[in-house]
């Protein structure tokens, strides 16, 4: 068995194997040979999101193992010890972070989707063969007299038959007949590979023979009935239809939570390699459930170049995706997603239309030069550059109760990201030194003029020489800084019209200047729609916008173009809370799973001090020749 720091496997494991199994036979036989202990492992009880991702919990046994009544194991003895009150507070509160996460031992599947009877109690299949079942005292008879008892002792109500997932997705065989239970009025089979916990949730009691399940329903506070002895059954939570091993004494639900949950059990966390709590895995696998869930079964993509496809898998990864070349293609009353603020036509008003970009914290490396992005927004509304009508974010600024919690989190996350230097694209800039003199210093920023922002965004203003003509009429004193933007700098975007003629209206150009370095050093900023704004009040630094810019209209900014609909006065760390924890969607550079903003600024100042990414020279040569092309007026597909 492979060992290292950062594993679940503790080094002295000695003679080792896998439960039951094989591996755990002959670690158990060659022990008492030699006279030597053992170690057995299994997977935890909260293991992972898909079946195939690497496990976050494992539990090791030195006397049996968990699911085998016919000897101790390590969990029946922690089982015996009694709780103190902040053992007993913790287990209370993990079942119930248990609970509202949502989460079972494994998480990628969806909820059930279809209707339920207003009264069922849920059975619970397992796979024909599995260990725990002939571990726990059971055989194939056990779910006949399962499935009998319910019948019975329910006669008012709708049985549900929970397949096992693998009997969906592995073409494993399970202990009932299904075509032959459908016929029967009382029983409905749930046989799709779904999420159990809606199940349980609505369930009046909950039967089982060994199966996981029932120890789950437990901490939902759910009458459990067992024909089997699982784990969790000879302890007086559940109701038993074989006798307990006498060595199995009383335990509270607190008591069974913790020994299994907190003690049996040993975690690794997703992001950091690093052991910790089941909390922490909690956490994790709730992130990822939230954020597969969001959208519908089905999404619909339109006008996604080759390079964008696979990044686009991973943000929406919960949702099956279908890349259509047209409208035509998708169905009525579909989710269809596209980039930007792509039209379309008002006779498709069926469609749920989500709106993509990047998000705001996005790469060690240029946007155009095809870095790929840690952060997208999806936008049901509008998106967020674009104020001529309201976006998610704009209605999260707007009605959003920011709780005190929330705002904490926000101002906590707004510290790191001025402490690491972080800004959108985290490039490494050369040093800035600000003038001797007396004057207040201004710093203007360029942008891409064909950008999408400026052509939603920019109100009578439109360009970066008149941008800068404007801040020389406001601030004749100051020292002005033109800063182009950096796509422009490295040749990837054009320039802007006359933007030759900037130093006409400024005292000083930085092409390559550390913008985090430079917002540090300034006494105020003026844009028209840049993000550099947003940047800039992450900071404490004052900002004019001549545009309307998704962070203007909140009292944070001087706005020389007001948009009345933008009604509420907020705080900076609200601001924040809004746009960088509520509204994107973060993906790992590191586990491609999604995560939270704070790792992704931990990510970001790693990944920028390897140094930005620049584009690969296949990459190069495929763009000059797109760009020789176009000059051309040749036509090339998207």
């Amino acid at each position: 068995m492979n060992r290292s720091k950062d594993n679940l496997y503790p080094a002295d494991s000695g003679l080792a194997g896998w439960g039951r199994k094989e591996s755990g036979r002959r670690a158990v036989k060659a022990a008492a040979a030699r006279r030597e202990g053992f170690r057995l492992y299994e997977d935890g009880f909260i293991r992972s999101v898909e079946r195939e991702d690497k496990a976050l919990s494992i539990v090791s046994d030195d006397l049996g193992i968990y699911y085998d009544a016919t000897v101790p194991s390590r969990l029946e003895k922690l089982l015996e010890r009694p709780l103190g009150a902040e053992e007993t507070n913790r287990a209370i509160a993990l079942c119930r972070a248990w609970r509202e996460a949502r989460v079972s031992k494994y998480n990628a599947a969806r909820e059930f989707e279809g209707s339920l009877p207003a009264s069922y109690v849920l059975l619970v299949d397992q796979v024909a063969g599995d260990l725990s079942i002939q571990y726990g005292l059971a055989d194939p008879g056990s779910f006949s007299r399962m499935l009998e008892a319910a019948l019975e002792e329910n006669p008012d109500s709708t049985i549900i038959l929970k397949t096992h997932p693998d009997i969906h997705t592995r073409k494993k065989n399970g202990h009932f007949d299904v075509a032959a239970l459908e016929r029967n009025g009382r029983i409905m089979v749930v046989a799709e590979n779904c999420h159990p916990v809606r199940l349980l949730e609505h369930a009046e009691a909950i039967y089982c023979v060994t199966s996981q399940v029932g120890f789950e329903a437990l901490m939902w506070g759910k009458k459990v009935r067992c024909f089997g002895m699982p784990f969790f059954a000879g302890c007086g939570l559940t109701e038993d239809e074989l006798p307990a091993p006498e060595r199995r004494r009383k335990a509270s639900l607190e008591q069974l939570v913790h020994a299994a949950l907190v003690e049996y059990a040993q975690y690794v966390d997703p992001e950091t390699g690093e052991r910790c709590g089941v909390e922490r895995v909690i956490e994790h696998i709730a992130l990822q459930r939230r954020s597969r869930m969001r959208f519908p079964k089905t999404v619909h993509a339109l006008g996604f170049s080759r390079w964008k496809r696979p990044i686009f898998a991973r943000f929406i990864g919960g949702s099956d995706v279908r890349f259509v070349k047209s409208l035509n293609e998708v169905p009525r009353g579909a989710t269809l997603a596209v980039w930007g603020t792509r039209s379309i036509p008002a006779a498709r008003d069926d469609l749920l239309v989500l709106r993509l970009e990047d998000g705001f914290l996005r790469s060690s490396g240029l946007g155009a030069d095809l870095i790929r992005p840690l952060s997208w927004v999806f936008d049901d509304e509008g998106i967020y550059y674009d104020p001529a009508k309201p976006s998610r974010l704009e209605s999260l600024l707007q009605t959003f109760d920011f709780d005190t919690a929330l705002v904490a989190r926000a101002k906590v996350l707004r510290g790191q990201i001025v402490g690491g230097g972080i800004s959108k694209y985290n490039l490494n800039g050369a040093a800035w030194r600000r003038p001797s003199s007396t004057q207040p210093v201004v710093l203007v920023v360029g942008q891409v003029e064909n950008d999408a922002s400026i052509k939603h965004g920019a109100v009578g203003i439109s360009s970066n020489v008149e941008l800068l003509r404007a801040v020389r009429e406001r601030r004749p004193d100051a020292w002005i800084v033109y800063k182009p933007h950096p796509d422009v700098v490295a040749g990837l975007r054009r320039r802007g019209a006359d933007e030759h003629e900037a130093a006409r209206w400024c005292d000083e150009i930085v092409c390559n200047g550390d913008i985090h370095q430079m917002l540090n050093n300034i006494d105020e900023l003026h844009v028209l729609t840049s993000l550099a704004g947003f940047e800039a009040l992450l900071r404490g630094v004052p900002v004019t916008c001549h545009g309307q810019p998704f962070y203007a209209g909140w009292g944070l900014t001087t706005d020389l173009v007001p948009l009345p609909r933008r009604s509420r006065a907020l705080g900076i760390d609200e601001l924040v809370a809004g746009t960088l924890i509520l509204y994107p969607t973060y993906v790992s550079l590191r586990t491609n799973a999604f995560t939270s903003p704070e790792q992704i600024v931990r990510e970001l100042m790693d990944w920028r001090a390897d140094g930005p990414s620049r584009m690969t020279l296949e990459r190069r040569a495929i763009r000059r020749i797109c760009r020789l092309w176009a000059a051309s007026g040749l036509r090339r597909n998207a």
